[in-house]
Parts: structure tokens; sequence; C-alpha cells
């Protein structure tokens, strides 16, 4: 439909629940957040905020103790939620794809990266294998792989973590996906390279928008400049404030004070009310809507509702 995101999530939730039903983890709590097509959205966090349960819920790739407990994922108008696993398999590296952290976890030692590379160009575009190498070489030179036509007859443990990053990279963009989700793909890399590593995804897609998940729960969005410049919500600024300046190299780093919360037993209101420097009562009695502040800018603080923003009916944390 004209108009449309290209996905949109809609109170989504996903949970880990114990084989004995008595423990139940809220990775993933009634997110609700859209991304236009062409566009880039980040998700930032602590670790074991959510992210990555998030990235897998996307390609319904969770493990077994997860499972979608409510909301919908709407991609190009179709819900995902709804979807068989055998129409999911015809989504999964053709119209949508993933970069992992880890690339050994994602490349196979006992293949040739060729065939690695042109595997999901043969699976859904039915290609010859001969086709399918040639645009593999043609890949690797795209990320920036030196000498591809000798590359690709190697195996990962003959190439260096950036470049097995950059493969993992060109895998995932083989099919030419509409949405290619980034699960920290720079984790496992040396400054100078993830440098690199970032230029290049930059390139590929230019940096249009930014989202902050927090235990689960999405607590603010809007533009790069907006979140940097005027950041809303007291877990953004801290997040922002724990950035080392590379121009004060003496300035000591600031931590947010106290631990994430057990996503097996949020607290009470705000998740992050035990640790908020300007936390209210109200913050730890109940769990604040989104408020629109503006301009596409959202946040879930009962702050901006002091400030005068409008209440969002969609979305609520």
């Amino acid at each position: 439909m004209a108009g449309e995101p290209l996905l949109r999530l809609e109170n989504l939730s996903t949970h880990y629940v114990s084989a004995q039903g008595t423990r139940v983890v809220r990775a993933v709590d009634e997110v609700s957040l859209s991304l236009d097509a062409g566009k880039t959205l980040g998700i930032v966090g602590e670790s074991g905020s959510g992210k990555s349960t998030l990235a897998l819920t996307l390609l319904r790739v969770l493990p077994p103790a997860a499972r979608i407990v409510g909301g919908r994922m709407l991609f190009e108008g179709e819900d995902l939620v709804m979807k068989s696993e055998a129409e999911m398999r015809e989504i999964r590296g053709k119209r949508m794809a993933m970069i992992l952290q880890d690339p050994m976890a994602s490349l196979n030692p006992l293949f040739m990266i060729g065939d690695q590379v042109a595997e999901p160009i043969r699976a859904h575009e039915k290609t010859p294998r001969t086709a399918a190498w040639a645009r593999a070489r043609e890949l690797l030179k795209a990320v920036r792989i030196p000498s591809p036509e000798t590359r690709v007859r190697q195996y990962p443990h003959e190439m260096s973590g950036g470049m097995r990053q950059r493969i993992v990279g060109a895998i995932g963009m083989s099919c030419r996906p509409r949405l290619l989700i980034a699960d920290e793909p720079t984790t496992s890399l040396d400054l100078t390279i993830q440098a690199q590593y970032l230029s290049l995804l930059r390139e590929l897609q230019r940096e249009h928008g930014l989202a902050l998940m927090y235990a689960g729960r999405l607590v603010e969005s809007g533009s790069v400049a907006d979140i940097f410049n005027a950041p809303a919500h007291p877990y953004t600024k801290a997040l922002l404030g724990s950035i080392p300046q590379m121009s004060d190299p003496t300035q000591r780093l600031t931590a947010i004070a106290g631990q994430p919360p057990d996503l097996a037993a949020l607290p009470r209101g705000c998740s992050f009310a035990p640790r908020c420097p300007l936390v209210r009562d109200r913050c730890r009695r109940e769990a604040p809507p989104a408020f629109h502040l503006g301009q596409g800018r959202m946040a879930h603080c009962w702050l901006a509702e002091e400030a005068g923003a409008e209440r969002s009916a969609v979305g609520a944390a």
C-alpha cells in the first residue's frame, strides 16, 4: 500500500518461558516502531536489553524457549507472525536478511567462501552455480575484499576477522533484500576495522534515524540529530553520558548506576525507575505510555508529559 512503511511493529512481545512454565522473561515487551523503505533505524541499549531477541523475532528464528506472545510484525503489508515456517523460509535471505555479530557463527568452516556467498542466490533465485559464483565475486568486491577471484576459493579460517565480517555482510546482501538486520556487526572487530566496516555500511545505506530500547521496551525514538543533541529520556541521557570523549582522554567514564533489571521480574512502573536520577513516585507506580514530542519524536517518560507532550494511543510501555 502506498505510503505504508516497509516494516511496522505493533505492540510486539517475545518472552522466554522455562520448561516448567514458572519463569517468564519478557525480552521484548510491547514494542511498536516503524521503518520506511530506504531508511535506517538504530536500536541502542545495554547488553541484555532485548536487541538481539528483537532481531531474531523479526526473522522468526527464535530458540525453543522463546515465543512471540503478542503483537504484529507487518513487513511489506504482511504479518510475519501469521506466516508458516515454509513461508518464512522464502522470506529469509531473500526479502529480509541478517548480519550476526560473530561471523564464525554464520560461516561454515568446511565450505569455500564462494559456495557460502552463492548459496542464498542459488536457493532463492535458482541460479546455476557458475553464475552464482560470478555474483559472489562481485559481492566480495563490493564489500572491499581484495583479490575476490582468489578469496572465493578459500575457507573462513584463511581470512582475518574483518574480512570474515565483510563476507557475512556480502551473504546478507546477496539476494538484494528489502530489509537488512545488523545485530551488532562490529562487536568482534578492533576499532580500526569497526570504522571501516561502518563506513562501508553507510555507503550502502545512509543513516536516518535512531531508536533506543531498554529492558525490552522502547523508551525513545527520533532522528540521530535529535537523540544526540536533545535526548528526552533519562536512560538516553545516561547512555550518551557513558560514551568516552576522545577529545579529553583524562576524563573518567560515567557509569549508569545499578544494574539492568531482571527481565523475569521487572519492577512495577517504569523499568528504569530504580536507576533513574530523576525518578518520581509516579514512575515507580505506573509505566509511562508513549508521549509525542513533535517532528516524529517519542519518549516513554512521565517527564515528557510534564513538558506538554501529547500521549500516543499506540505502543504504551
